[in-house]
């Protein structure tokens, strides 16, 4: 399932129990309550981080020093907490430490890590290692840096200087105390997915006056007796005889090829009390079985005899047209192999934000350095992606303002260039954006179209050059838009790019056509042509729910990217390099 959880109502869309095929679909209901009672939100992997220095100081009289590695995690509130300490080792400035640290990783969090190098004294030695007091011990030196810089260097090795905190500002000479290598591994036991198409024939009719709109739902049975769902086919309307879309097992995530699955047939209704048609009870080792012997298995339904109930066979039957065992690369195999992520900001200047000189304007400046919403949305989301472009220059622009002597523009150049749009990091889009505000006029109306056609235009060409690079345009806006069926059409477009779109609606509009664009509902979008979006690439956040506290606008808007960049890939079978 990708490990990325949204609230779904009606649940006719896929889910998958592998990360390839999340994006096929949305949550179903019981699998998104089950992932989210046991803490599971948005992308994650067990990273492994192991550690080695090299020219560390002396600090020792007759020998070499005895150096350790402390680890902690630098809170967003500044608080410092250590969580992870190595072994001593003996008489060494070039030590490499057997004892590792996992860490969860998460993609849509900036995870900020402190290493601290202590040389233990010998008469330390027979102490128990988390009984070390520190302050007792000498310091080597320290570095840090956020996990994200490590995970996104093509060996997923990182070399940090270590300096001395009272050097770290008068000193140029840090170079003295050493280096830290940091080499993060991801934790995956098996990568191993089996790809099943599955169908029916003969299905029994639950509808009054017409086929049943079947569906599947696998699951698997843990030792209490539980079953806990892993996967949800789409649901085929009026189809006695159905074949659904591949869906993709983790072979680890249901325990193994003979773990015992439940796979359900059920009539699909919109008051969600779904008819179950029948049910059989197989392992992913028993479907590979019916597959090579071309022969089906007949469906049962619990049917209640006197007092108790007693399974009574059907006609109807399962089959299974595929098996294969895949390897799913992950998202971090992607950044590995020199993939990167790049950012764009497309930004709201229309007249219905305020004027910008006046502190009820969404678009106020606070002398005092407080950040407005178009500003948190640039810095917060900015500060995670930045890891993973390597330039870190970025595409930005305004729309629905004229700019001086000039007609409304959907679509102008943030820094006021009519050659280029790019910007230096996060500090030139700040700066971009305050420039502009002094140097154009708000008008109207509010067009997505042409901010999409443009971003989509840098994802085309990008792809015709080979590039390794998937791209994500941010757009902040406050109203409603007046082009919805354009941008429709330009998001079905672009959902055959390598490009993403989060959309973060200020102030207090009525932002429901954005829940449009948005197709968390299983509701795929539909250009004017009657084509159909080949994956959703859209994820909307209203800023109001982040200032009243009830989601993190970073989380929210961020979790689902990884999903849509495996979707992108695996559909496309772009593997990544090693």
């Amino acid at each position: 399932m990708g490990n990325c959880c949204s609230d779904v109502g009606g649940g006719m869309a896929a889910v998958s129990g592998a990360a390839s095929s999340a994006a096929t679909g949305n949550q179903n209901d019981a699998v998104d309550m089950y992932l989210r009672s046991h803490g599971i939100h948005g992308l994650f992997s067990q990273i492994e981080l192991s550690f080695s220095a090299t020219s560390l100081r002396d600090r020792d009289v007759f020998s070499k020093s005895d150096p350790m590695v402390v680890v902690y995690i630098k809170e967003r509130d500044g608080a410092i907490n250590e969580v992870f300490r190595t072994e001593v080792v003996l008489n060494s400035l070039t030590p490499t430490w057997i004892a590792k640290y996992t860490i969860t990783y998460h993609f849509e969090v900036v995870q900020n890590l402190l290493f601290k190098v202590f040389d233990v004294d010998t008469q330390y030695h027979n102490v128990e290692m988390k009984m070390l007091k520190l302050e007792e011990q000498q310091s080597l030196g320290e570095a840090c840096c956020t996990l994200s810089e490590i995970v996104t260097k093509p060996n997923r090795s990182l070399t940090l200087d270590l300096i001395r905190r009272e050097e770290s500002v008068s000193s140029t000479h840090s170079q003295h105390c050493g280096k830290l290598t940091v080499h993060a591994e991801e934790c995956f036991s098996s990568k191993s997915t089996a790809d099943i198409i599955l169908r029916c024939i003969d299905l029994e009719s639950k509808d009054l006056f017409s086929k049943s709109d079947p569906f599947l739902v696998i699951s698997k049975l843990v030792e209490s007796g539980i079953s806990i769902p892993v996967c949800k086919t789409e649901v085929l309307k009026n189809d006695h005889n159905p074949t659904w879309k591949p869906v993709f097992l983790n072979i680890q995530q249901v325990g193994s090829k003979d773990s015992p699955l439940v796979i359900e047939c059920f009539n699909f209704n919109s008051n969600g009390k779904h008819d179950l048609i029948g049910k059989v009870r197989k392992s992913l080792a028993d479907l590979e079985k019916l597959h090579l012997g071309r022969e089906g298995e007949n469906l049962y339904l619990p049917t209640l005899v006197g007092h108790n109930y007693e399974n009574k066979i059907l006609n109807s039957k399962l089959l299974v047209d595929k098996f294969s065992e895949t390897a799913q690369h992950t998202f971090l195999d992607y950044l590995a192999g020199g993939f990167e992520l790049n950012f764009m900001v497309a930004i709201d200047f229309t007249a219905s934000n305020g004027n910008p000189r006046l502190p009820d304007s969404l678009h106020y400046i606070d002398p005092s350095g407080r950040l407005n919403a178009y500003q948190k949305a640039i810095y917060e989301v900015g500060e995670v992606l930045q890891f993973y472009d390597a330039d870190r220059r970025y595409p930005a622009w305004g729309f629905g303002a004229r700019p001086i002597d000039g007609p409304v523009s959907h679509c102008f150049n943030l820094n006021g260039s009519s050659n280029y749009c790019e910007v230096q990091g996060i500090q030139g889009i700040m700066m971009a954006y305050t420039s502009a505000l002094f140097n154009v006029s708000l008008a109207g109306p509010t067009l997505f179209g042409h901010v999409i056609n443009r971003a989509s235009v840098v994802a085309c060409d990008s792809l015709s050059t080979g590039a390794k690079k998937y791209f994500v345009l941010l757009i902040i806006t406050d109203g409603v838009i007046t082009d919805l069926q354009e941008t429709k059409d330009a998001l079905v477009k672009a959902s055959d790019l390598p490009l993403s779109i989060l959309i973060v609606g200020v102030g207090g509009a009525d932002f429901k056509e954005m829940e449009i664009l948005d197709a968390d509902k299983g509701e795929r979008l539909e250009s004017t042509t009657g084509c159909i979006a080949s994956r959703d690439i859209v994820q909307f956040v209203p800023f109001r729910d982040v200032q009243s506290g009830e989601i993190s606008m970073v989380g929210a808007l961020l979790a689902e990217l990884p999903t849509q960049f495996l979707t992108y890939m695996r559909r496309r079978d772009i593997k990544p390099s090693t």
